[in-house]
């Protein structure tokens, strides 16, 4: 029997999570416990939440939410330490970038646990996002890297990977199964294009939630002009995170739409399967724009996402009122061809849990 320890921190990385444990409770020869950081407090994470994703309770709900990236990772790193020291899995399994995956790979390291890094490789190269640094550090600490594209894998190569005792494994991406697997029960449960009047309605969705937009105001106003002008031509959905809503009104920017409450991952879904446009300054959110093929403007002056860029479906706009008047303007005018595949065939959870049994076998 193989015991992991999965350290998660924020509702995608349940999402992520939920295919991969899924992948186990299919296998005999795996037992998994789950750690919920409490990282991301969201009230959408009821029981409802875990029923409607058909993911079990984490066995463990550390209720960290709160303090300084130093403090918040600090206080994760000593709880999962006495979760590791009570359960002594075979390996730890962390997901994408944030403090809880740093904490979970730094506390596996310091008892000599082998580290599972999904979605590994990915880089913005902008060393000034804390997430930059949770990536390049959890890689550079992991054992067992699954990586989810070509450009991920140049990279790691890039760095020195694979060093002495690291493997390297083309996975695909995770959250490509998730969303293959929860489409089509989002349709039984999603009521919210009825709801805001969508169903016949051409839309642009839109998010910002990042402090490099909703703390600058220059940015803020400059990103809202552009919503506001693009919502005078096509309708904008707008779900709007509560810090970006207060931001809006501390700086007396005009917005000249009413916004929606945020919205969770079936609504998420719904929305982006019948928008005409994203626009959004969320890693994954462009990710999942490609999935239902759809284009993509990020609000943002980098991507993780770059092999998005290359193709021409994901544009970078930064905060520029004009690029990104003129880029919606462009991608909805002239839609592009997507290709498939970029992200794998949906089938990274049986890739990641049959890798994981063979890596076991062969050190048998």
């Amino acid at each position: 029997m193989i015991k992991i320890v999965t350290v998660v921190g924020a509702r995608p990385q349940f999402i992520k999570a939920s295919v991969v444990s899924k992948a186990f409770e299919n296998c005999t020869e795996i037992r998994e416990i789950t750690v919920h950081t409490g990282q991301h407090y969201d009230q959408n994470m009821s029981q409802i939440f875990f029923d409607q994703m058909e993911i079990k309770k984490p066995d463990y709900n550390l209720g960290i939410n709160s303090g300084s990236h130093g403090s918040m990772t600090g206080k994760m790193l000593s709880a999962i330490e006495e979760v590791l020291l009570n359960e002594k899995p075979d390996y730890v399994l962390v997901y994408g970038d944030t403090n809880s995956t740093l904490a979970g790979a730094l506390a596996a390291k310091k008892q000599n646990i082998k580290v599972i890094h999904v979605e590994a490789g990915l880089r913005s190269f902008n060393n000034n996002m804390p997430e930059e640094i949770n990536r390049i550090l959890t890689d550079r600490i992991s054992d067992l890297l699954f990586y989810p594209t070509d450009t991920a894998a140049k990279n790691l190569k890039s760095e020195g990977f694979p060093y002495p005792e690291t493997k390297m494994v083309l996975s695909g991406d995770v959250m490509f199964d998730a969303t293959l697997f929860y489409s089509q029960k989002s349709n039984d449960v999603s009521t919210i294009l009825s709801d805001h009047n969508l169903l016949n309605t051409p839309y642009v969705l839109c998010t910002i939630h990042r402090s490099e937009n909703t703390d600058s105001k220059e940015r803020l106003d400059s990103i809202v002009k552009a919503i506001n002008k693009i919502n005078d031509e096509i309708k904008v959905v707008l779900p709007i995170h509560p810090r970006t809503k207060k931001q809006i009104q501390s700086f007396g920017i005009h917005l000249n739409l009413n916004p929606i409450d945020p919205v969770g991952y079936f609504d998420m879904i719904q929305l982006l399967s019948k928008c005409k446009l994203v626009m959004t300054d969320s890693g994954g959110l462009q990710k999942e724009a490609y999935f239902f093929q759809k284009p993509c403007l990020t609000l943002r002056d980098e991507t993780e996402w770059t092999e998005l860029v290359d193709k021409g479906y994901n544009i970078l706009c930064g905060a520029s009122k004009s690029r990104i008047i003129e880029n919606a303007h462009q991608i909805m005018g002239s839609l592009p061809d997507f290709e498939k595949g970029i992200y794998g065939n949906g089938q990274a959870a049986q890739i990641i849990r049959n890798e994981i049994l063979s890596t076991v076998e062969n050190h048998a």
